[in-house]
């Protein structure tokens, strides 16, 4: 299994759109730092047909040390989940999903 990269993205959307290569990495890097701002205020980035980026605020809570058993705080911060939309989660378990349809 191959994983995508940053610059295999960069390369679809030179192949795809007809941008130059630097055109095409920079496009990327703009819409990458958009994102990235954008969560950075606590803001969800929802992208419709693929799915929601949300910051979650965790409080603090003890957790256990698994070797002692010694209880250990564990601070508030906040966590980056993905939820994919349903036309995703049908793409990739081999479904078409029509316009419109939820299930």
């Amino acid at each position: 299994m191959e994983t995508l990269t940053r610059s295999g993205l960069a390369e679809a959307i030179y192949a795809e759109v007809g941008l130059s290569r630097n055109e095409s990495a920079a496009l990327l890097e703009a819409v990458l730092d958009r994102l990235a701002a954008v969560l950075e205020t606590g803001e969800s980035v929802k992208i419709s047909g693929f799915g929601t980026f949300l910051v979650r605020k965790k409080g603090q809570r003890i957790g256990r040390n698994p070797k002692t058993g010694i209880e250990v705080p564990i601070l508030p911060r906040r966590v980056l989940t993905f939820r994919p939309s349903q036309v995703l989660k049908a793409r990739i378990n081999g479904k078409v999903l029509a316009a419109g349809d939820k299930t």
